[in-house]
């Protein structure tokens, strides 16, 4: 591998590593889901930037990945990447406790001074 392919696979790979991948376990289309879906939406706005790919899981349209995820109770976040995973239970009303888990404070809009 030249010495530029490996600069392209290393920043692609940074990159990667930057971007966070969040899955939500929701059951249906209910008010709690909802409120979680829109509390995430949020959340990552403000501070991921669009450093985010959320996925929404409807338990009732895909039961087997509550099995494989382990999934106990919904709405449940789980950070698939950047490592470790992480998981939070309920709907992610409590900015400060999401923000923790997810290890992302100091980062997005909120940390830029003038914005």
């Amino acid at each position: 591998m030249t010495t530029a392919a490996a600069r392209a696979l290393r920043a692609m790979e940074a990159e990667l590593d930057s971007e966070y991948l969040l899955r939500l376990f929701v059951s249906g289309f209910t008010p709690r889901s909802r409120r979680a879906i829109d509390n995430l939406k949020n959340i990552c706005d403000r501070y991921l930037a669009g450093r985010y790919r959320i996925e929404v899981v409807d338990l009732y349209q895909s039961p087997g990945l509550a099995r494989e995820e382990q999934i106990i109770a919904t709405p449940t976040l789980l950070k698939v990447r950047p490592y470790p995973p992480q998981r939070i239970i309920g709907d992610l009303s409590q900015v400060d406790r999401v923000l923790q888990t997810l290890d992302i404070h100091g980062t997005g809009a909120e940390s830029r001074p003038g914005e």
